[in-house]
């Protein structure tokens, strides 16, 4: 099985093109020069080398420069600072194709010859060969056999170099920045450079690096912000003699002069990449242990702090906070008095860069990035790899009738944890591969997976559908030689065995009969190897993960293949499934965060060339771009129009004008407006935003606030009481037993498997609504908390009574399913029942004359709506429009405002605040009633959509109730009353 390539993909032509175009106007040809000859022979031989040769002016190459920006939407360059390029494309999207073929194109069109292609790491190093393997046939037949050779340098084989530098085909060498960064030009230290910059016999007593500068040859970087990290990087490339440099990317750092950009939200909106599903495991209600979390270790002011997180009891739940904390920090204090932190104080912070760590006590250390009393992490990782194993299966019944082998990957930071070896030098499963395989046959016992493994062996095939790709170490036992997995950095010359295993499998591994689906490899491979049929992507790491989102999602981002070769699009095959460490919406928040970072993309901005390249007709019917001026022309219009402020973020104003298609666009680009729309509307993202223009302040109608009338009403109902209470605690603890019994569900701990879809646009990075999968975590290594004391410090309850409402309930054997959760649903429980219980007996009185809200407070206070949404105009008001909650309140104040018996009526501002037992408590309204010149009647009315007891809320029914005794005890003539509508008002008024 071999993959196919399509010449013909119009997104890898129009990059191609732009690379090329920058020389249009070059004559074809190249340049010559003299190759030393071997000296001490009768005759002077001599060589004739072949070279790159640029003829073009500078201010022609600006301008093809500044034409290929202008059409691919970039800001076009005024001067012309070197011949420095940058080409960016997406993971995924083949801008290695890219740059290969582009080398054929600048060899047909101006006869070209020499180029070097620079890599950072043995990983992309191999890839690279790969490639130029894979598109060898490909190539021959697109340019007609044209011949070509291709080598990686090797210090070793140097006349590779000489044949470089002669031949007059076309010559690409593969080399590592490593072989060619030492360079030095004191004798002395001569024998500390590479070999490529020494002096060489096999060279004719010349430097190889020489023959490859009299070429100037064209350098083609690949991953530049991964080669030039250095000064020395930068002057080894300019070492390289080059005519120009292109530098191909998703992720640059300079930006040089930019030729052409497709980036995450081109290639996803294009479908040219896979779609991306973050799943998560979250762990609900596992509060039993001391839970601890170093974030971070500094000693800044010379005395060392710590970031940690630990969970608290407050108010009577737990939650997980951070904080900072110093030497002697004592977490039982902080949590709030938790009986599994008694004994946690911080003895040691130690901040020794790479070793950094918080000592507790005498012997508790947790190191930066670790975690102790959480999850077991062991009980994590092996339902990550039962979830992959899942996905994996899911997606097998689904692709592979149509001839696509899924396969996934597994990123892990320790070889031991998946192969071992016993002394004898034998291979051994680690944990990981154990977990596997046990995971992998229960899977596969599901009648659902059935049709997968018809006529397999299902004892033997879990062992062979995985396996590790690591670096080897050779040891000696005895007489023999065994080979070892082990861990490196990822840049060493043991890397290369691994990695070069790894791209010689890359089109088997694709095939159907191939039963490797499941790849463990070290988390150092983060780039250089990918395979277009990773469909899920698994990062076992025993601490949380440090490899970017971006490296991490890029393994898997090429859109799949088939048994024939051929790309199969589309995002109902195309979803890549990523098992992060973490929630999907911070998956999301942070890969909004590095594509920004990193890509340089603006979310939901708007900038002055963004409409340069919209094509128009000039006069003659010729086809043209509108133009940088005329772009910028629009940027301003668009500032003035609101739509945009000055840095270019869209406003909401712009977003609504989209959604209704009435963009106001300059006169002049009238024909253009709905390519301008078009434009605009993917960089706005998301149009679901309330109206901004309807936002409107309320305003007092002082009128009303100072009419005789309301300044009556508001004296009535003005004043403050305070309450006290009396209650029966026998009935107390027979009505908690009861609840008790009724109520508490204490469930085990749970994991809670999410998967949301990620989409993304120009307004940014969004997660969608997510599937979840509920499974318990049956864990008992745990201490049990002293209930009683826990529950009569949040009480105040004695021991004696919450020992009786807690054996009288029956429910005490959930206590040790997960003691937590059930101390915080009892506390609930029985909170719950003594406010119902102080209601009952609940006596009101009024504090004093000098105890009020004072009317003067309407007057500072700032309130605020949306017209049409949330507020309607109003006449009898205290303010000029009311803010409403609900359509039960919209219906009154319009009720209220048609009245010819109304007075006066005013919604009463949040601050207007009843205190009861359940907390603060804000009436409805205050309305002043006077039918046909009757006696005036005050009223103080709330709004409910039911007045039948059994449908209000518990605590609902319990303020309503504190709330007429709080007006009864104030004796001032004001009804208090409840209403569903109002008709119901008025049958209480005709009362």
């Amino acid at each position: 099985m071999k993959i196919k390539f399509n010449p013909n993909l119009d997104f890898q032509r129009d990059a191609i093109n732009s690379v090329t175009r920058v020389f249009e106007g070059q004559e074809e040809g190249n340049s010559r020069f003299t190759v030393s000859g071997i000296p001490e022979t009768e005759f002077q031989l001599q060589e004739i080398g072949v070279g790159n040769r640029l003829k073009l002016l500078e201010e022609d190459i600006l301008k093809n420069i500044q034409s290929i920006q202008i059409e691919n939407g970039l800001r076009p360059d005024e001067i012309l600072k070197s011949l420095d390029f940058t080409i960016e494309m997406e993971t995924g999207t083949g801008k290695t194709y890219v740059y290969l073929r582009s080398m054929f194109e600048l060899h047909e069109k101006y006869g070209f010859s020499k180029f070097i292609i620079v890599v950072p790491s043995v990983a992309i190093r191999e890839g690279v060969y790969k490639s130029l393997q894979m598109t060898k046939e490909h190539f021959s037949q697109i340019y007609d056999n044209t011949p070509y050779d291709y080598f990686i340098y090797d210090s070793d084989d140097l006349p590779k170099v000489r044949q470089f530098a002669t031949s007059q085909h076309i010559q690409i060498m593969v080399i590592n920045i490593d072989a060619f960064r030492r360079s030095f030009t004191n004798p002395e230290l001569e024998k500390k450079a590479n070999i490529i910059h020494r002096s060489h016999d096999r060279m004719n007593g010349q430097k190889p690096i020489e023959y490859i500068q009299s070429t100037n040859p064209i350098v083609i970087i690949d991953e530049p912000q991964s080669v030039d990290t250095t000064n020395k990087s930068t002057k080894a490339i300019e070492s390289l003699n080059p005519l120009c440099t292109y530098r191909y990317s998703a992720t640059h750092i300079d930006k040089y002069h930019m030729l052409y950009r497709l980036d995450s939200v081109d290639a996803y909106e294009r479908k040219l990449v896979k779609q991306i599903e973050v799943a998560g495991i979250q762990v609900d209600d596992a509060h039993n242990k001391a839970f601890i979390e170093v974030h971070d270790v500094s000693n800044k002011k010379g005395s060392p702090e710590a970031t940690i997180s630990f969970d608290q009891f407050k108010d009577g739940k737990v939650k997980r906070v951070k904080r900072r904390v110093s030497q002697g920090a004592d977490l039982f204090e902080y949590s709030g008095g938790r009986e599994v932190y008694d004994g946690y104080i911080i003895s040691e912070i130690y901040a020794e860069k790479g070793n950094e760590f918080v000592k507790f006590g005498t012997d508790i250390y947790v190191k930066k990035g670790e975690t102790i009393g959480g999850v077991d992490e062991d009980t994590l990782k092996r339902l990550q790899i039962r979830k992959t194993i899942d996905e994996h299966l899911d997606k097998e019944l689904r692709l592979r009738p149509r001839g696509i082998k899924v396969l996934s990957l597994f990123f892990i930071d320790r070889v031991a944890n998946y192969r071992q070896y016993d002394e004898d030098g034998n291979q051994l499963n680690g944990k990981y591969a154990k977990m596997f395989e046990e995971e992998y046959k229960k899977a596969i016992s599901s009648p659902k997976y059935s049709q997968l493994f018809e006529g397999v062996d299902k004892d033997t095939i879990a062992e062979r559908v995985h396996d590790g790709y690591f670096s080897i170490d050779t040891k000696g036992r005895g007489n023999s030689k065994v080979e070892y997995f082990k861990d490196t950095s990822g840049t060493t010359q043991a890397d290369g065995d691994a990695y070069n295993l790894i791209m010689k499998d890359k089109e088997k591994l694709l095939d159907l009969d191939t039963k490797l689906k499941f790849i463990f490899s070290h988390s150092t491979l983060r780039e250089g190897w990918d395979n277009p049929n990773v469909f899920q992507i698994c990062t076992l790491n025993e601490t949380n993960s440090t490899i970017k989102k971006r490296q991490e999602i890029g393994r898997g981002l090429r859109i799949a293949v088939d048994q024939d070769g051929e790309r199969v699009y589309g995002f109902d095959v195309n979803t890549l499934t990523v098992m992060a460490n973490e929630s999907y919406e911070n998956f999301a928040k942070e890969l909004q965060k590095e594509i920004e970072k990193e890509e340089g993309i603006k979310f939901g901005v708007v900038e002055e060339h963004s409409f340069a390249g919209i094509p128009v007709l000039d006069e003659s019917g010729e086809s043209k771009n509108l133009g940088v001026e005329q772009s910028a022309k629009i940027y301003e219009h668009f500032i003035e129009q609101d739509y945009i402020d000055k840095r270019g973020k869209i406003q909401d104003k712009l977003r609504l004008d989209i959604k209704s298609d009435v963009v106001n666009v300059p006169e002049e680009v009238k024909e253009q407006k709905a390519q301008i729309t078009s434009l605009l509307r993917k960089l706005a993202g998301k149009l679901n935003i309330k109206n901004a223009d309807d936002k409107r302040e309320v305003k007092l109608n002082k009128q009303v606030l100072l009419d005789e009338d309301f300044k009556q009403l508001w004296d009535k109902i003005k004043y403050k009481t305070t309450y006290r209470v009396d209650f029966d605690s026998e009935k107390l603890i027979e009505n908690c037993a009861k609840a008790l019994r009724d109520q508490l569900r204490v469930s085990k701990a749970r994991f809670r498997y999410e998967t949301s879809k990620l989409a993304m646009d120009r307004g940014g990075v969004h997660a969608g609504d997510p599937n979840q999968q509920v499974q318990t975590y049956d864990a008992t290594d745990f201490p049990l908390p002293d209930i009683l004391t826990i529950l009569q410090d949040e009480t105040q309850l004695t021991r004696k009574s919450i020992a009786k409402m807690l054996m009288d309930s029956g429910r005490l054997s959930s206590f040790t399913n997960n003691p937590q959760k059930f101390i915080e649903q009892a506390l609930d429980i029985i909170k719950s029942e003594m406010r119902m219980v102080i209601v009952d007996g609940i006596k009101y009185q009024k504090i004093g004359d000098d105890h009020f809200y004072a009317q003067e407070l309407f007057e500072s206070e700032e309130l605020f709506g949306y017209l049409d949404k949330n507020m309607i105009k109003a006449k009898k008001s205290v303010h000029d429009h009311v803010v409403y909650d609900s359509d039960i309140e919209r219906n009154f104040a319009q009720a209220f405002e048609e009245n010819d018996g109304v007075n006066l009526y005013a919604k009463l501002p949040a601050w207007f605040k009843v205190d009861t037992p359940l907390g603060s408590y804000n009436p409805d309204w205050a309305v002043v009633y006077e039918n046909n010149g009757d006696k005036k009647l005050y009223f103080v009315v709330e709004t409910k959509g039911s007045l039948f007891s059994d449908a209000l809320r518990a605590t609902e029914k319990a303020k309503i109730d504190c709330g007429r005794e709080h007006f009864k005890a104030l004796e001032s003539g004001v009804a208090y009353e409840v209403a569903d509508d109002f008709d119901r008002f008025l049958d209480v008024v005709e009362e």
